[in-house]
């Protein structure tokens, strides 16, 4: 999938480019700039930091990885926090433009983010976090790329959603207490691993015919848009349209789900058409469903399933 939350090291994580929050003169700060010389390797990487001099707050360049499982360091200069009137909010937008935009340029096919100055420049993590999947979902639903994007955060309370989002997790939370404790007393032995239709031969093109006349009553011409919005590349959706993957993965179909803006009638019909279904007594099944309903997209849906606890939708 093309965008992934994990809670992580940063300097433990694999990808092309792993960006980093530098200080604006070619000396170590604190933070996840130490932390990154440090795994990198200090001399050396500071060698090639002092090559490149000043980088302007919201600006980036790039040096060779080093010892990290990278090939490149980014390097990106985030805004120190004080009022949120002093230009801070478009200094930490372009940060990740700036950043994004360097590893496309250097070709690289993954990156991985910190929530960028959240952390020693007390930048609100709540309003980071916007910000970063905002400028996020913008780049991957802007063009043709299938760049491999990782938000990488320390701790799950580093994670924040916005109000609305998490009163429908919170509000989904509570309801599924109440009925689990109607499960334990009506229905103590009972107990479902997966709930799906038994897969026929030919029902890859059903779920495929299904997808294209949902895409046709919905006015949807522009793939792109439906791939990109259900968090899967291009090329497993190339084959979902001629019919060579047999059983879509549950995460791409209930992906597909949130990209088209299905209701719930929709929703079902399409999992059964895979041969699936929303799993009543799966808390991130039913979590997902209650998200559709509500017309959320992608990413925040899969900030809401990170923040609860739960996978996102989705893996590389």
């Amino acid at each position: 999938m093309p965008f992934q939350i994990i809670r992580s090291d940063i300097t433990k994580v694999t990808a092309d480019a792993i960006v980093n929050t530098a200080n604006p003169e070619p000396k170590v700060g604190r933070g996840t700039d130490s932390a990154i010389y440090n795994a990198a390797g200090w001399d050396e990487l500071l060698a090639e930091r002092v090559k490149i001099g000043s980088i302007a707050p919201g600006e980036a360049a790039a040096t060779p990885a080093f010892k990290l499982n990278a090939k490149y360091i980014i390097h990106t200069v985030g805004p120190v926090w004080q009022d949120g009137r002093s230009g801070e909010l478009d200094t930490l937008r372009r940060c990740y433009v700036n950043s994004l935009q360097l590893a496309d340029k250097l070709g690289c096919a993954s990156i991985a983010f910190p929530l960028i100055a959240s952390g020693t420049y007390r930048f609100p993590k709540d309003e980071a976090l916007s910000i970063a999947m905002n400028e996020i979902s913008r780049f991957l639903m802007a063009g043709d790329s299938d760049m491999q994007i990782t938000m990488v955060v320390y701790d799950r309370t580093a994670f924040r959603l916005s109000r609305s989002l998490f009163s429908e997790v919170e509000s989904f939370i509570e309801d599924e207490e109440v009925l689990r404790e109607h499960r334990r007393e009506y229905y103590p032995n009972t107990s479902v691993n997966r709930v799906g239709i038994p897969f026929e031969p030919g029902s890859e093109f059903i779920f495929r015919d299904r997808l294209i006349a949902l895409m046709n009553e919905k006015k949807i011409e522009d793939n792109m848009s439906v791939y990109k919005g259900a968090n899967i590349t291009k090329g497993a959706f190339s084959k979902i349209m001629c019919g060579d993957t047999k059983t879509p993965r549950k995460d791409a179909v209930m992906g597909l789900c949130i990209s088209m803006k299905l209701n719930l009638s929709e929703a079902d019909n399409l999992m059964a058409s895979a041969g699936w279904a929303f799993n009543p007594y799966d808390k991130r099944d039913q979590l997902i469903r209650k998200l559709i309903s509500t017309h959320n997209n992608i990413f925040d849906v899969n900030s809401a399933l990170y923040a609860a606890g739960f996978d996102c939708i989705g893996s590389f």
